[in-house]
Order: C-alpha cells, then sequence, then structure tokens
C-alpha cells in the first residue's frame, strides 16, 4: 500500500488498473512518442490529481497491448505485457514503450477489436476497497470485423470472439450475467475516428463509454491525458 494513502481520510485502499490498447501501425507514427511519454507520466499525474481530491492510490497496475493488423502480418499484429505495477516497474513499463515502432498495418482498418477483447479478457484487481479498471483505445483506424482479417493464423488468440455482439457480451451491462468486466469498476475512453465500430456501435450503444475523434487515416494529431486521468480521478 502507497504509504501517502495513510494521511488521507478513510484510509481506502483504490485500485487503479488501466490497459493503454495502442495502435502501433505507420500512420500512427507522428503521436507515438506523444502517447508514450504522457503514458509514463501516469503515475505521477494520476497521483497529484487524487490527492487534490483528498485521495491516495494505493495500487496502480498498467498493461499495454500495441496492435497492428492480423490480415497483413500476424506475427506482428499484437505485443503486450502483462500488468506492471507502477511505479516500481516503472523501467519495464518504458522499456516497452520505447519498443514500439509504427509499422506496417496493410489496409486501412486494423485489428483494434481483437486488442481491445484481449484488454477487456485482462486479469483485473478484484481486492482493495474501491477499484477503477480502465481501457484506452488510442487509434486512427477503423477495424476490421473479428473474426474475418488473419483469423485463421496460427497466432489469432482462440480466446477472442468471433463477433463484435459477442465481445459486447463480455464488457456487460447493467444486470448482464454474461459480463467479464466489474460494471460498477469499468471504462472505456476512446481516442478513435468517427467510424464503426468506434463511433457505431461501441460509442452509441456501450455503457461508460468516452469517444474522443481522431481524424481516420492522418493519425492522432492530439489527446488529452487530462481526460483519462480526470475520468478516473471522479469515478472513485
Amino acid at each position: 500500500m502507497n504509504s501517502n494513502a495513510e494521511q488521507y481520510q478513510g484510509n481506502l485502499q483504490y485500485a487503479v488498473d488501466i490497459v493503454l490498447c495502442i495502435d502501433a501501425t505507420g500512420s500512427m507514427f507522428p503521436v507515438l512518442d506523444t502517447v508514450k511519454s504522457s503514458a509514463l507520466q501516469f503515475h505521477e499525474r494520476l497521483n497529484d490529481v487524487m490527492g487534490k481530491k483528498g485521495k491516495a492510490i494505493s495500487q496502480l497496475r498498467l498493461k499495454v497491448i500495441a496492435f497492428r493488423d492480423f490480415g497483413d502480418d500476424p506475427s506482428t499484429a499484437i505485443e503486450q505485457t502483462g500488468f506492471l505495477h507502477l511505479p516500481s516497474q516503472a523501467e519495464d513499463f518504458k522499456q516497452f514503450l520505447n519498443g514500439i515502432d509504427a509499422s506496417g498495418g496493410g489496409d486501412i482498418p486494423e485489428s483494434g477489436l481483437e486488442a481491445l477483447a484481449l484488454a477487456i479478457n485482462s486479469p483485473w484487481e478484484t481486492g482493495l476497497d474501491r477499484r477503477r479498471h480502465v481501457i484506452v483505445m488510442f487509434t486512427d483506424a477503423p477495424a476490421h470485423p473479428l473474426g474475418t482479417a488473419g483469423a485463421g493464423a496460427q497466432e489469432y488468440p482462440a480466446s477472442i470472439p468471433r463477433n463484435i455482439d459477442d465481445l459486447f457480451e463480455q464488457w456487460g451491462y447493467a444486470r448482464s450475467q454474461t459480463s467479464v468486466m466489474e460494471q460498477s469498476a469499468k471504462r472505456l475512453v476512446l481516442f478513435a475516428p468517427e467510424e464503426a465500430p468506434w463511433s457505431d456501435p461501441i460509442a452509441e450503444e456501450w455503457d461508460l463509454t468516452l469517444h474522443f475523434a481522431s481524424k481516420a487515416g492522418q493519425g492522432l494529431e492530439e489527446f488529452e491525458m487530462d481526460e483519462i486521468i480526470e475520468t478516473i480521478a471522479n469515478s472513485l
């Protein structure tokens, strides 16, 4: 437990898990370094915001899923970490991020839904007093339908749902019996174009989702890490 937590009222233990799904294809090159550097500031910035609210993070874990396109090159379609504890594993986190190169991608749609499916099925924290489970998607491209591009490749994860309706069932909704996400803890933040599947159906139909539009095929020109920090801090 973070020793700073002792000074705050109630001494509640707050656990935050964040999964960053990062489009690592060629068109993301202009913003990838910005995403990397901002991600490395997560721990310090979140602690600052939480401190101003009289709270402290007892446990912060970050996981990264870098994705490209199973239809282009299955061997490089997914690179990921497990959950890394910050700040103690900050160097491991930094090394992985610095090793991500923007390359490949093939056609315009990418394997963003596969990355989202892997994120949803992460081993989320279930203990401590209060939890927040946040998935952040960074992409400038639409996504291939699940179970299509590259689905026959050996590298394609067998556990991934074969359509977006089944993925939605895993994301869940109020009173859902099939969700793998904790309803009170989950949030999805999309930095993605106004194209399917990000704008419709996900942003329109999935609950607890925020969508910040990017320009398709032009890279993410900008994003506000403060939006992610505030989403977490205001919901704990």
